[in-house]
């Protein structure tokens, strides 16, 4: 997932949303009164686990107490601890690129993952979740990227007759990269773009990736086969090089908190960007009350995003073994409380499908078609992801938007460098 918070604020959920619908996972829940379990979370998770964690000691007596980390801090706290084999919490939130790192430091949760869960998870959460044959997340909040628009300028009725004039069809939320090529050069002008490009992070392009219908997200899991240099990937980043003429100036180092600023700022007609923010367009913001979202684009591949999961695991070095599952178990169970909370990222689909035609949760529709697309399919289980990302992926991509650059001589570089890292 992105690496900024995944949260801004907690909200307090009320004791009736306990009472929800849903199957639960397998085992039995702790009595322990006077326990406390400590949660290691990035610094915003907290708030979207407060509300779990509220229930839970209702319930059970077992209190919960979080360690809030920035995302580089949290890795390397994890790393640390599990590497020495003494750790200080009973429970972690990962980011769904380190489960192979830590895989041989966590407990199996398999019995938590009984054939009903499995059926309200989305698939690539389900195969994100198993590394080396064994379930060792429970999918806690995940996220897309989903189409972003203006709808009143895509509303606007001379908008509308000039589109169909010059591109022959209705002015629409696109959803084939060349209806979003035509749109955002459509409403480059006046001082606005049609989009953004960001150079300085690889999701968006790895979306792109799968939009070819490309199955290797770049490198296999175990590292025998390397999709850098295929005709699918050529496709991908031929593609994400050509919104730049419709994008700001300076897109090589645009990262996720520039495009967001952008669109806010009513600077950008569309964006691609991660579901959960919609939440958080500013009140005082010029855009505010004029945003559409929609599902991702569909390339000639078809409809893909990149999911965006977090799990939470348990360590094996940790002394409350039980009353860390029953929390897993409770997470799970009562998913839903999360989606009254900020950003309301919750990871069930049955969660999501409460919520999906109520007024301010207008994202979770578009979230759900993304994630259920079949195209849709998880970064690779392979320990040197973030390597792979730092030191080949968006050097590549920054690499790609300077002008007369050689994209397939890139890809290829691209690949070497990859082979020689997963070797």
């Amino acid at each position: 997932m992105l690496r900024k918070k995944i949260a801004v604020a907690a909200s307090v959920a009320t004791a009736a949303a306990l009472a929800m619908s849903g199957c639960g996972v397998g085992g039995s829940t702790s009595s322990a009164t006077g326990k406390t379990i400590t949660v290691l979370v990035e610094a915003g998770g907290h708030a979207e686990l407060q509300p779990i964690a509220d229930e839970f000691t209702k319930a059970t007596g077992t209190k919960v107490s979080f360690v809030e980390l920035p995302y580089d801090g949290l890795y390397n706290r994890l790393n640390s601890e599990f590497t020495s084999g003494s750790v200080s919490f009973d429970v972690a939130a990962l980011d769904a690129v380190w489960l192979p790192a830590f895989k041989d430091a966590v407990a199996p949760l398999d019995s938590l993952f009984t054939d009903d869960v499995k059926k309200d998870l989305f698939p690539a959460l389900v195969n994100e979740a198993n590394v080396g044959g064994k379930y060792i997340g429970m999918p806690v909040w995940t996220n897309s990227e989903i189409l972003y628009y203006r709808k009143d300028l895509f509303n606007d009725p001379a908008n509308q007759t000039a589109f169909k004039a010059k591109y022959g069809y209705d002015l629409k939320p696109p959803t084939t990269w060349q209806q979003y090529l035509d749109a955002a050069a459509f409403f480059t002008k006046d001082g606005m773009f049609g989009t953004d490009v960001k150079g300085a992070v690889e999701t968006e392009w790895l979306a792109m990736l799968s939009q070819t219908g490309e199955k290797t997200m770049v490198v296999s899991p175990d590292g025998s086969s390397v999709s850098l240099g295929n005709a699918n990937s050529l496709k991908a980043l031929q593609f994400d090089d050509s919104l730049a003429k419709y994008a700001p100036p300076g897109g090589a180092q645009v990262d996720w908190a520039a495009a967001q600023n952008l669109f806010n700022q009513g600077k950008t007609a569309m964006s691609l960007f991660w579901a959960h923010e919609y939440r958080s367009i500013p009140k005082d913001a010029p855009v505010n009350g004029k945003v559409g979202v929609a599902e991702m684009i569909a390339g000639p591949g078809g409809v893909a995003g990149v999911p965006g999961a977090w799990y939470l695991s348990v360590p094996k070095a940790g002394q409350q073994q039980q009353a860390a599952n029953d929390f897993l178990k409770f997470a799970y169970d009562h998913n839903e409380l999360s989606a009254q909370t900020t950003l309301g990222l919750v990871a069930r689909k049955s969660a999501l499908a409460k919520y999906e035609n109520q007024a301010g949760y207008e994202n979770y529709k578009p979230l759900i078609d993304t994630l259920n697309a079949s195209a849709t399919i998880p970064r690779p289980a392979t320990p040197k992801w973030q390597q792979i990302v730092d030191k080949v992926l968006v050097p590549m991509i920054q690499k790609s938007l300077q002008p007369g650059a050689d994209d397939q001589a890139l890809l290829n570089a691209a690949k070497e460098q990859v082979q020689s890292l997963v070797k």
